[in-house]
């Protein structure tokens, strides 16, 4: 799709057969010769050629400063709570002991009364509903201004700090370690910390699980499912949110992280023993015959047997093993457990990370996976698309890899499982770029959520607490940066291949005014559904009502369950409006400018808005 005289034009009948793919060996577009425009010459008229669609109009200009097209979706009542609300959530000693506020509305007024309060204020305000019946409304009548849902069921286990501590410890810690100790010899950031047990301390915006048992896993597994059946029978094209940390034991996320981030740093280090230090990880390319011979010197492999690895994998058949490659000789393990194994740079070996593993262990990795297929299996017979969330930097590489391993089965079509990469990591586009490159060699839809992050306090406190590199950029700005060049490159590879897609999650609105743009300068059309736009429910109307009315894919990210069980979230959300309405001052302004105009209307006690 281009931008021809003004207007989107879809592509010819020739050209849907697919640009040329870009080289396997870089990640950059094929350069091309100059066209006539730029070599001084005026530019050809743009016919478009025999067979080809219709162009499609542009979109409507975006605007996000006019307030009546922000909230023309809200009742006067509901406008009234806006301001009220996000009022109070700017007050700096109501939010921070707004916990205890709420429990003691609760022991004061009732349970009843408590209930009518909060649905007259912050539950209204962040939360849909109790129940998959009672969101219908709110799903229905945003879906009429354009906007969708992405449903998250957000009820949480209310434990104290002391016992969020404990079942993390015992959740986090194999029975070897119990028994015969050895877990100081892991890395620091891939070993459980009592200080940091409560994963809840420093997170504004996601919810936390605890592992109990693998009952409640599974039903936690129902709990996504009904999810999944909600999104599909109230609203068309939803996502459905889920977490990887709900659906099994902790312990296998941890030690997986920690396999593979020294799996990937051995690739490195190998790489600048061959003189390629500080490259980008898609151009970092080994020779197989110095690997060979270092990995024989380690006495990790012979010859032979690194031969078998390569040929078996058919890899190396260029001469060189980049970290795709590299990574993908972690497939060949069969038996759980022995994904488990490390090269140890010291001795020279292939070691298990854990001295042994208990059978149960090695069941409730496989139950984790199970869970992971009957959700991906639900989403793609309901045609609804499933959201995988981040959570901490210690649990993502497995996250994210558990999560590539669904796409791989299930993207083959269209983009079913989404990832999220977080931007505010210093290794997000590396991450970004590496991905992207591995749906493009195996030809499967790439499907994403861009996050800037919500674990940043946590994780630079708990960094340098333990001793360890922080994983974080060191300023917003950075961060902001990074959001902006994952996003260039994944829009760049929709424009090539049509088979990437991309959610937006952003309440920053430069950062929508981006996408917008390069959207337009790509020639990646609204009506394409490539690139979706996400804000949380109750938050920055004045960005997602103006593009729902435009025409841009966008979604609310929905929260519902019971008034109780959700306090927890609805406390997160205080916070986190506190520190976003410190930022910025322009949607409670749009508020009040939308108040008095209805006001001044004499529409504000009328009937209507």
């Amino acid at each position: 799709m281009a931008l021809r005289n003004g207007a989107w034009a879809l592509p010819a009948a020739a050209a849907r057969l697919g640009a040329p793919r870009r080289p396997r060996s870089s990640p950059a577009a094929a350069p091309r010769p100059p066209q006539p425009a730029e070599r001084g010459a005026p530019p050809a008229p743009a016919l478009p050629p025999r067979g080809a669609a219709r162009p499609l109009p542009p979109p409507p200009a975006v605007d996000f400063g006019d307030p009546r097209e922000a909230f023309r979706s809200k009742s006067n009542a509901e406008l009234l709570r806006g301001l009220v609300v996000l009022g109070l959530c700017a007050v700096g000693p109501l939010v921070e002991r707004n916990r205890e506020l709420l429990l003691l509305a609760r022991r004061v007024l009732g349970q009843p009364l408590f209930e009518r309060l909060m649905k007259m204020t912050f539950y209204g305000q962040f939360v849909a509903g109790e129940d998959q019946e009672a969101i219908k409304p709110l799903i229905r009548r945003n879906q009429a201004f354009g906007v969708g849902a992405v449903l998250d069921y957000s009820v949480e286990e209310d434990l104290t700090a002391e016992e969020a501590e404990q079942k993390e410890l015992d959740s986090c810690t194999s029975a070897s370690e119990k028994e015969m100790g050895g877990a100081e010899q892991r890395e620091k950031q891939y070993r459980v910390h009592r200080g940091f047990g409560d994963r809840r301390g420093g997170v504004i915006s996601a919810r936390t699980y605890f592992y109990a048992d693998e009952s409640k896993c599974d039903q936690h597994m129902e709990t996504f499912l009904r999810c999944i059946d909600a999104s599909s029978g109230s609203s068309e094209d939803g996502f459905s949110a889920i977490k990887l940390t709900a659906l099994g034991r902790p312990q296998f996320l941890l030690q997986f992280s920690e396999v593979l981030v020294k799996w990937r740093r051995f690739f490195h280090q190998m790489a600048a023993e061959q003189g390629q230090a500080g490259q980008a990880a898609l151009e970092t390319k080994l020779e197989v015959e110095k690997l060979q011979e270092a990995l024989a010197n380690l006495g990790i492999a012979t010859k032979a047997e690194s031969q078998h690895w390569f040929t078996g994998e058919n890899l190396g058949v260029s001469g060189t093993v980049d970290l795709l490659d590299w990574n993908s000789l972690i497939d060949s393990r069969t038996k759980l457990s022995k994904l488990l194994l490390i090269p140890n740079m010291q001795t020279g070996q292939l070691e298990p990370l854990l001295s042994r593993f208990t059978e149960e262990e090695d069941l409730q990795m496989k139950r984790m996976l199970q869970r992971m297929d009957v959700l991906a299996k639900r989403a793609t017979e309901t045609g609804v698309r499933l959201m995988v969330d981040a959570e901490q930097s210690y649990f993502q590489p497995a996250i994210s890899r558990l999560t590539l391993e669904m796409q791989r089965r299930f993207n083959r079509d269209q983009a079913i499982i989404f990832n999220t990469y977080q931007c505010y990591l210093k290794e997000a586009y590396d991450n970004v770029t590496v991905d992207v490159e591995l749906s493009r060699r195996e030809g499967w839809h790439f499907g994403t959520k861009l996050v800037r992050g919500a674990y940043m306090e946590q994780e630079r406190n708990r960094a340098a607490q333990i001793g360890y590199e922080d994983p974080i950029n060191p300023t917003y700005e950075k961060t902001s940066e990074m959001y902006h060049r994952c996003l260039d490159y994944i829009l760049e590879e929709i424009k090539h291949s049509r088979k990437a897609n991309v959610m937006v999650a952003s309440h920053n609105e430069d950062t929508v005014k981006f996408t917008l743009r390069r959207m337009m300068e790509l020639g990646i059309h609204p009506s394409e559904k490539k690139v979706y736009f996400g804000q949380l429910l109750g938050m920055c109307d004045q960005i997602t009502f103006p593009l729902g009315q435009a025409g841009f894919p966008v979604y609310k990210y929905v929260p519902y369950g019971p008034v109780n069980e959700v306090l927890p979230y609805l406390s997160r959300r205080a916070q986190e409006n506190r520190g976003f309405m410190k930022r910025a001052n322009r949607e409670r302004d749009l508020l009040w400018s939308e108040f008095k105009r209805r006001l001044f209307a004499g529409s504000l006690f009328g009937p209507n808005h």
